[in-house]
């Protein structure tokens, strides 16, 4: 580290130049071919397996893991991405410790599970980077669906409606495809612009096309969507972010976590991106750990994550947790933001200690103040903008069944549909399923066709 690192405020350059490479190098590097035979080899190939089950995309686990076992990593590629076409990305991002991996019966057995998530990501780095699409797009049906927001949720409709012969337009309001994977999630996770290059590969099923820049609400309306295409499938995530209520929130260098980890993805030179010598994260799910993880990977000297209820209830993993920990991150629970502190810039927040009571969480008369000279927000997003006409449930698009909304030919799934549990994986499995009741509906296979 160069002693930049000492300066106080929000600067960049705080590390010497070659350390940004190392610090956001891959955080699991990927298994070679003997250590992924050896991996696969503790399998039990269990009958009715429980990591199959855990799987929200419903893999099957112990069939891609004997295929990779007789070498077959390609044929095992083809099992994960047929229930899961982003499988590729969610190898790398999805929280296996506590899906399949947590349910493996080494697991329970011996405290280590078979090592699932590397194993897929063996499998489905080896097809892909043969650049080939394993899956063949059916004969053209003339039926045109629009798809708005090309997320992890749009991304798997479309590839699902295409690869069923329809026509898919696929709208985004960024300058890129791939939503989360593109610009919500750490940089150490998706090395190599992964995302994007899973997007181009995804795109060879043909039948897709892409149209950037263009929201709802803005450039579309969900009228005039409905009334060119087939069909509508919403994919739009939560864009809005939730305020901290707290007071002297709007100062300098108090931002929105999720644009800092936005801007850093999108960065060509990490040095120049300014970060904090004193950085407060508030939040306790994936999003302030990434944003906490990250700002002390940038040079940050002291991190520290606060959040209002126990470590029990955070939405971030133990995994992620001591993640974090490893990487000098400080963690405290139990405690709310109350004041954010300085003249123009913030300089430190006061907190004040939590309580769980029958009314719910309230704020005790015991404070304590944090340096700090940047505070990131992690405290959830929400959904802005929801058209006229569709329901809501509380804060989230109604859907019933494969992401059914209130409005005759339109669907919804991923973040901004009720249900689910804001997981890529997750947003994959309804935006697949939710393209299988379409083409269920438009083709006349069950009653009711476009409600």
């Amino acid at each position: 580290m160069s002693n930049t690192q000492l300066t106080p405020g929000v600067v960049p350059g705080r590390l010497a130049r070659g350390a940004y490479g190392d610090n956001f190098a891959d955080m699991a590097p990927p298994l070679d071919a003997h250590e992924a035979a050896v991996a696969a080899d503790r399998c039990y190939f269990c009958h009715d397996a429980p990591c199959t089950v855990a799987c929200p995309t419903s893999i099957d686990v112990p069939l891609f893991i004997r295929q990779i076992a007789t070498g077959t990593a390609e044929a095992a590629a083809k099992t994960i991405l047929s229930q899961n076409i982003l499988g590729g990305m969610c190898a790398r991002v999805c929280p296996t410790e506590t899906l399949c991996e947590e349910a493996c019966v080494r697991e329970a057995a011996e405290g280590k599970p078979v090592e699932i998530g590397r194993l897929q990501r063996f499998a489905t780095d080896r097809l892909m980077a043969k650049g080939a699409m394993p899956f063949a797009r059916a004969a053209a049906t003339g039926r045109r669906i629009a798809v708005v927001g090309a997320g992890p949720a749009g991304l798997s409709a479309a590839h699902r409606l295409a690869m069923l012969g329809h026509d898919v337009t696929l709208y985004d309001g960024r300058e890129k495809a791939g939503g989360l994977n593109e610009y919500g999630i750490a940089a150490y996770k998706a090395v190599d612009d992964f995302a994007q290059s899973e997007v181009a590969w995804l795109m060879q099923i043909g039948g897709i096309t892409v149209k950037t820049g263009q929201r709802l609400g803005h450039e579309l309306s969900l009228e005039g969507l409905s009334g060119n295409f087939d069909a509508v499938f919403l994919g739009i995530g939560l864009t809005g972010v939730n305020a901290l209520r707290a007071e002297g929130e709007e100062k300098s260098h108090v931002r929105d976590a999720v644009d800092f980890i936005s801007e850093l993805r999108q960065t060509g030179d990490l040095s120049a991106l300014p970060v904090g010598r004193d950085v407060v994260v508030i939040g306790g799910g994936m999003t302030a750990v990434d944003a906490a993880v990250q700002s002390k990977l940038l040079g940050a000297e002291h991190v520290t994550m606060v959040y209002r209820r126990g470590e029990a209830q955070m939405g971030a993993s133990e995994y992620e947790r001591e993640h974090a920990a490893s990487k000098g991150v400080r963690i405290i629970t139990g405690a709310a933001p109350v004041r954010v502190i300085g003249e123009g810039a913030v300089t430190h927040v006061e907190f004040a200690y939590t309580e769980e009571g029958p009314g719910g969480l309230t704020l005790t008369d015991h404070t304590f103040r944090l340096k700090a000279d940047q505070v990131f927000k992690a405290i959830g997003q929400t959904l802005e903008g929801v058209p006229e006409g569709l329901h809501l449930a509380g804060r989230k698009i109604a859907v019933t069944g494969p992401g059914r909304t209130s409005v005759k030919g339109v669907w919804a799934g991923g973040d901004c549909a009720q249900g689910g549990d804001d997981l890529t994986v997750t947003a994959v499995a309804e935006g697949r399923d939710a393209a299988m009741d379409i083409h269920a509906a438009l083709m006349g296979h069950q009653a009711g066709a476009v409600r």
